[in-house]
Parts: C-alpha cells; sequence; structure tokens
C-alpha cells in the first residue's frame, strides 16, 4: 500500500517593585507595594552546580523546529538565548547536515532570523535594509573535500516594511511568498506612509462598528493580513539573486495570529480566510482557499459548510490539500478532522472519522503525548482506517516527510527542549501498514545536552487511578532531586493544575518554558500534575464531559488524584502541601478556594490569569463565544446564566479561607486583570493573607525574561513563606 504525503504528528498544545512614580500613574501611599524584605527577606532560590534554577530555564537555549531542504540533507533549526549578564538575546540559526556518515552531524551556525529554504544548498534570511523596510540575505551551504561553510551574499531588492514574516519560496514559478499586515488598499508600498499618517492623526482613538474589538493582547486597528508574492530569480551567469518589486497581494483577509495558516508547494498556496457569517457578532468559520503563487488565477474555495479549519498543507505534487477541520461550529472543544482534497476531481475525503482523537495543525495528541502517526490516503469508497503511532516517547512540534522513506521529527520532552530525530524504516511501511518492526528513531542534534549535564532533571513519571464515573484518569508525577524510596514525609508537594484553550490542554511529556515542572521540582517540590476530566488527548467524551460542568467532574479527578498519591508517596509531607494553576488551572485554585470540604489541605495557593467571575467573563473575552458550549448558551440566556453562576469562584467567594497570590497581565485580553483584581480585594477585605503581582507589559503569558525570572521568584517566595523547610 502506498502512503501518500500526509504525515500526522501529534503535538500540538505561562515588576510592580519599581518604586517610582511615572508620568500618568497615581501617587500612592507606598505601605501599599509589599516590600521584599518585609517578608522572609532571606529567600533565595535554591542554587549550585546541580540544581537547575529559574534563572537557568530562562537562559537556557530555546531551539525551533527543523525545516530541511527537499533533498533532506540539511535542516535549518532557529534559536535565541537570552543573557543576563549581557542583558542581550542572540537570534541565531543552525545549519545542521544529515546522512554524513556520522553520529554527530556538522552544525554550522550564523545569526539569523526568518530563514527559508531556496533550493537545496541555498537558504534566504530576512535582514534590516539601511534605508527602511527589509532585505533578503542568501546563503550558500558548500560541501567541498570535507570542509563545511557557509557563503552569504545580499540580493538586490527590497521589501518596504519591517513586519513581513513566514517567508516560503516557490521554486516551480520562483516566488517568494510571505505574511504581511496592511491597509484597505492592500498596498504593500503604501504601508510606510499610512503608517505615519495612522499615527500622527492627532488622537488615539479606535472606533469600532463590530466585533472582534481586540485579540490576545492587541485591540484591533486599521491593518489585516495579507498574503503577498513577488519573484525571486538568480541570474544564471553571475550567481546573484534579485527580487522585483511588483507585490502580488491575496484578494481576501488572511488569518494571522496562528501557526499554520498557509502552505506552499508545486506553485499552489493553501491559505485560511476567516468568514463573516450573517447575523454572528464574531467570525465562527474558517475557510480553505487555494491561489497560485504568481496570483495569475483567482482563489478558490475548497471547505464546505461543516466546521472551521485551520492548518493547511499542500502536497508535494500540489494535487491535493489536506486541512483540519472541526466536525461542528466553532467552538473551542469541537472534534477535528482530517480532511483531504483533491484538486482534480475536486472531492474531498475525511481521514478519522474512526478516531476518538483531535488533529491540531495535522499534528494530533493522544495520552498527554504529542506523537507522529501514519495513516493512508485510501480510495474514498474504503473504509477510513485508523492512524497508527510512529512515537512512543516525547512530544512531537513538527513533522517533515523526507526522501528515503524517513521522517524528520521536532521532539521535546519534559527534561530537554527540541532536537531533531529522523525516524527511518517508513519505506516498509508503505508496503505493509502493518511493518511497525521496521522503524528507527535516531536523535540527530543535542542541543543543550551540555547545558544540562549534572542537573538531573525528572524525565516525569505517568500514573494512572480511576476517577469521576469510574474512568481511568492520568497524571504525571515529577520527583525534586535527592527523592529516595525510603524517605517519609520529607517533601513539600505541589498540585499543579494546568489551563489551555478555557479548558482545553493537558499536562503532556514536552518542555515548557513557563509552567516547567522540573523548575518546581528542583526548588525542591514533589509535583503532582493531574490530567482531569476536560483534558484533551484522552478521547473525544473524556474532553467534552466538562461540559455545563466546570466544577463538578475534574475536581472529582483531582481529588481522586491528589489521595492517589498521598497514599502512594508517603515521602510527601501533607502537611506541606500546596496549589498552582493559570488560565484554567486559575479557575481550578479560586474553585478549591470556596469548596474547603475537598480537603486538599493547601497551605497556600497560586493563580495566574485564572477565572474569578465566570458570567463577567463571557462578556469580557476576546473571543466571546469560547465560553457558550462551556454553559450552554448566551450570557443573558437565563438557562447559560445559571450554570454559569453555579460554576463561578465567585459565588463561593465568602468561604475562601487560603492564603493566595494571584498574578496577572495588564494586557490579558483572553480573561482581563480585572479577574486577579477582584479577587484580591475580596482576600484583602476578608484579612486573608493574600498578594497581588501585576505585570503591566505582559498578556495571558508571562513572557519577559526579566518578567519571568521575577515571576518565578514571587511564586517560590509566596510558597516558602508556608511550606518553607523552617514552616514544619
Amino acid at each position: 500500500m502506498k502512503i501518500p504525503f500526509t504525515w500526522l504528528g501529534f503535538g500540538a498544545q505561562i515588576s510592580l517593585h519599581t518604586h517610582q512614580t511615572t508620568s500618568g500613574v497615581a501617587a500612592v501611599n507606598k505601605s501599599a507595594f509589599t516590600s521584599e524584605s518585609k517578608t522572609r527577606d532571606e529567600f533565595q532560590f535554591k542554587e549550585g552546580a546541580n540544581v537547575f534554577t529559574p534563572k537557568d530555564a530562562i537562559e537556557l537555549q530555546r531551539p525551533g523546529v527543523g525545516i530541511a531542504n527537499d533533498a533532506g540533507d540539511w535542516v535549518l533549526v532557529s534559536y535565541s538565548q537570552f543573557s543576563f549578564e549581557d542583558k542581550t538575546e542572540r537570534e541565531m540559526l543552525a545549519v545542521v547536515g544529515l546522512d554524513l556518515n556520522t553520529t554527530r552531524p556538522p552544525i554550522l551556525e550564523m545569526s539569523a532570523k526568518k530563514a527559508f529554504w531556496i533550493n537545496n544548498r541555498t537558504f534566504g534570511h530576512v535582514v534590516d535594509a539601511e534605508e527602511g523596510g527589509l532585505k533578503i540575505n542568501t546563503v550558500t551551504v558548500e560541501v567541498s573535500s570535507g570542509n563545511l561553510r557557509l557563503m552569504e551574499d545580499s540580493v538586490d531588492g527590497t521589501i518596504p516594511t519591517k513586519t513581513a514574516s513566514s517567508f516560503r519560496y516557490s521554486s516551480k514559478d520562483g516566488h517568494l511568498v510571505f505574511l504581511d499586515h496592511v491597509y484597505a488598499d492592500r498596498n504593500l508600498t503604501a504601508v510606510p506612509d499610512h503608517d505615519k499618517d495612522w499615527e500622527t492623526r492627532g488622537n488615539s482613538a479606535l472606533v469600532y462598528d463590530a466585533t472582534p474589538v481586540r485579540f490576545w493582547d492587541t485591540w484591533m486597528g486599521p491593518k489585516e493580513a495579507s498574503l503577498f508574492s513577488v519573484e525571486l530569480q538568480v541570474d544564471e551567469q553571475s550567481g546573484r539573486w534579485s527580487m522585483g518589486s511588483d507585490f502580488r497581494f491575496s484578494p481576501t483577509e488572511i488569518m494571522s495570529g496562528y501557526a499554520g495558516t498557509w502552505d506552499i508547494s508545486a506553485g499552489s498556496i493553501a491559505y485560511i480566510v476567516p468568514e463573516d457569517i450573517p447575523g454572528e457578532a464574531f467570525p465562527r468559520k474558517n475557510n480553505v482557499y487555494i491561489v497560485d503563487a504568481a496570483g495569475t488565477k483567482k482563489p478558490r474555495k475548497l471547505t464546505s459548510d461543516a466546521g472551521g479549519a485551520h492548518g493547511p498543507v499542500v502536497s508535494r505534487d500540489g494535487m491535493k490539500v489536506a486541512w483540519i477541520e472541526m466536525d461542528t461550529a466553532y467552538d473551542a472543544s469541537s472534534k477535528t478532522e482530517i480532511i483531504v482534497y483533491d484538486l482534480k476531481t475536486e472531492k474531498s475525503t475525511v481521514l478519522t472519522s474512526e478516531w476518538d482523537r483531535s488533529a491540531e495543525t495535522l499534528a494530533v495528541r493522544d495520552h498527554a503525548r504529542d506523537k507522529a502517526f501514519i495513516i493512508p490516503i485510501a480510495d474514498p469508497s474504503v473504509k477510513p482506517t485508523k492512524p497508527l503511532t510512529l512515537t512512543r516517547t516525547g512530544s512531537v512540534s513538527r513533522l517533515q516527510p523526507l526522501p528515503n522513506g524517513r521522517l524528520l521529527l521536532t521532539k521535546s520532552s519534559y527534561s530537554s527542549p527540541n532536537d531533531l530525530f529522523v525516524l527511518r524504516g517508513l519505506e516498509a511501511i508503505e508496503a505493509n501498514f502493518d511493518a511497525m518492526s521496521s522503524l528507527k528513531e535516531e536523535q540527530v542534534t543535542h542541543f543543550t545536552e551540555s547545558a544540562l549535564k549534572g542537573k538531573n532533571l525528572s524525565p516525569g513519571e505517568a500514573f494512572w487511578f480511576k476517577g469521576v464515573n469510574n474512568v481511568d484518569v492520568q497524571g504525571w508525577i515529577v520527583k525534586p532531586p535527592g527523592w529516595k524510596k525510603e524517605q517519609r514525609k520529607k517533601w513539600p508537594i505541589a498540585l499543579l493544575i494546568h489551563g489551555g484553550k478555557i479548558t482545553y490542554s493537558a499536562w503532556s511529556d514536552s518542555w515548557s518554558t513557563r509552567w516547567n515542572p522540573n523548575v518546581f521540582a528542583q526548588q525542591g517540590y514533589f509535583c503532582v500534575l493531574i490530567n482531569p476530566t476536560g483534558s484533551t488527548t484522552f478521547g473525544r467524551k473524556f474532553t467534552d464531559d466538562i461540559t455545563l460542568d466546570w466544577g463538578g467532574k475534574p475536581f472529582v479527578d483531582l481529588q481522586k488524584g491528589w489521595k492517589y498519591v498521598l497514599e502512594n508517596y508517603p515521602q510527601v509531607d501533607p502537611e506541606r502541601a500546596i496549589g498552582a494553576g493559570g488560565s484554567w488551572g486559575g479557575y481550578a485554585i479560586n474553585w478549591i478556594q470556596g469548596h474547603p470540604e475537598y480537603e486538599f489541605g493547601f497551605k497556600a495557593v497560586f493563580a495566574h490569569d485564572g477565572v474569578f467571575n465566570t458570567l463577567y467573563d463571557q462578556y469580557s473575552v476576546d473571543v466571546p463565544y469560547f465560553f457558550e458550549k462551556a454553559w450552554g448558551g448566551l450570557p443573558w440566556n437565563e438557562t447559560a446564566k445559571k450554570i454559569a453562576l453555579k460554576n463561578s469562584p465567585s459565588t463561593f467567594v465568602h468561604k475562601w479561607h487560603i492564603p493566595e497570590l494571584i498574578v496577572h497581565g495588564s494586557k490579558d485580553y483572553r480573561l482581563p486583570e480585572t479577574e486577579g483584581i477582584a479577587p484580591f480585594h475580596a482576600l484583602q477585605q476578608m484579612g486573608i493573607p493574600s498578594r497581588l503581582v501585576v505585570f503591566p507589559d505582559e498578556n495571558h503569558w508571562v513572557l519577559g525574561h526579566g518578567n519571568s525570572l521575577k515571576w518565578h521568584y514571587e511564586v517560590f517566595r509566596w510558597f516558602d513563606e508556608y511550606v518553607g523547610e523552617d514552616t514544619s
């Protein structure tokens, strides 16, 4: 059996103490600010040569995903690395060789960003142009007599803006395709002048007659995202590349803000367009369109009128397009299917109708790991086949088919950031779909191996228990260094509760630069991570069972999982227990606050950008329909309103009783900062020890390096006050 181009990978899926008054900020009584010397001023992170500290985590190299050339012998990997000492962040590019008969392939490094392959030996990357805008430099990988080197040259021509991104080259017709944001005239060349006019318009008002008005951390402005293509050709005699000045654009707005909104192959571009539905305040459907890279034909719509689509992929021969499509009207938890569209027959096939998992960006998650899968594209008349698992460990964030039956994987785990792996032996599976024993996975890179040597990071241990309705529920244990089986009541225990797209996410065996369980464990905490009802990767029913019941089934699972851990790990000290969560996890912390009958025994809790008032959030969230399925309707529907308030932490605030740290970003438009301020006000008025940390420049996530270090400091300082070594 021949296996066509669709390869599925499961992957996808967190300081107020400046003592100065600035213009526009009212002066306040300084006693309102918490002084770091006021409480446990001796607090310091656990440090040492073998300790992986928050500072180490922030400064650790952050590899991106691997992008191979068509020949499959060289791979580009962008990475960044921040230094607190230099207060700078390097953006680098690693050029990794494959199949060069060595266990440690050569890696050539250079300062570069936004890189893309032009041909098998040449790639381009973006640099700032002196006259404004962006330029493209070409880099040729030269291999001669065992010597490797990179030869860089500039390209004639300039892109007029500095905001262009997502570059891809179409070798079939010699066009460079990229995404940029433009005004209504879609004139890329005019953008700099339009920007000046907008910035000097004499006021700061934003006026809206329709939704949405803001998304994630940005107010909607006068620009829209559009795809552009421009000629990029090489002079055969001189070998120099030049770029044209005729920037052709897509006539419809492309969806932006997410990875995987478009793809190109064999001169064809497939892209996502958000659709306005008459009578609906918010777009709920995304369509897939296809157009030629040269822009000589009108775009063609490929999607039906089912659910929303995302993550289009064009086959190498340009004859098929695959995408992920929700099987119902758009909501955050709808099951997704993989659709393959034949451009010749104009017919589509659903590949995953018999499968109880959801694909994400032609990637799917299964049992708290982001795995790679394979599925044949069968004749439409043949009953769909369930995908077969290709990987068992870690989490795949990107995969790319290579020649000679190979698959390039970018994988991470609890104990390592991204590295490249090559999976071999796929030819045998093309002949026999059950020949899984032929597969061999080889690790190609070891980007952070030396930096993590001796840090004793935990790989995480999965455990299972019976949850609500006797359903099997999974969790993870991440042990601190020094843990020994014979110990008794030695370790403080932390329950970390995940967030997600409102509820829909899971703790998976992958690296995180924000909520990294190993960072918590290395500070001496025995970490428990449970995937309760509502989590993804365990089947559609398990995810959907949280609907209308946020405060119900998930907390039965959390209680049962917590009890399981306390009964099976006598090494932990239940008198030194803390709970922490972000987003939905922050909701969970606030909900537990109002339900002392759960008897978690937390001495302190921490909520990051969490939910406090569910009814308010349905009005204020940047994408309101996220909550519609959760409560069964719009917030003014009486039944939905009752369900929302029944599941709202604010309804039970009079029962709150645990010291709580609250962190919120002012640019969080998913759950506005008042969701952090309101519970802090309540805690303060009830006399419950509490602390509020606000990051005015952060969104739903804390991304700034200094802010991230401060985030970790406040979290561990808070925990130390209540369950530190001298509190027992």
